[in-house]
């Protein structure tokens, strides 16, 4: 049975095999479950809590709130 992975920007679960994954040089693995996720991420740089479409909408870092 295949596990489902979450999406590093979106935060919606994808199926393991397909999506995309991205290594940092630092080492840090970032799952993208769509090319507009991946995208917004690295190559726009934008912050998925301002964006309505995504689950991380509106939250806050713990701390900062």
């Amino acid at each position: 049975m295949p596990r489902s992975r979450l999406c590093s920007f979106c935060g919606h679960e994808f199926q393991q095999g397909s999506g995309q994954m991205y290594v940092r040089n630092d080492g840090a693995i970032l799952w993208f479950c769509s090319s507009k996720c991946r995208k917004n991420s690295l190559k726009l740089g934008r912050d998925s809590r301002k964006l309505r479409w995504t689950k991380y909408f509106g939250k806050e870092e713990k701390g900062k709130a």
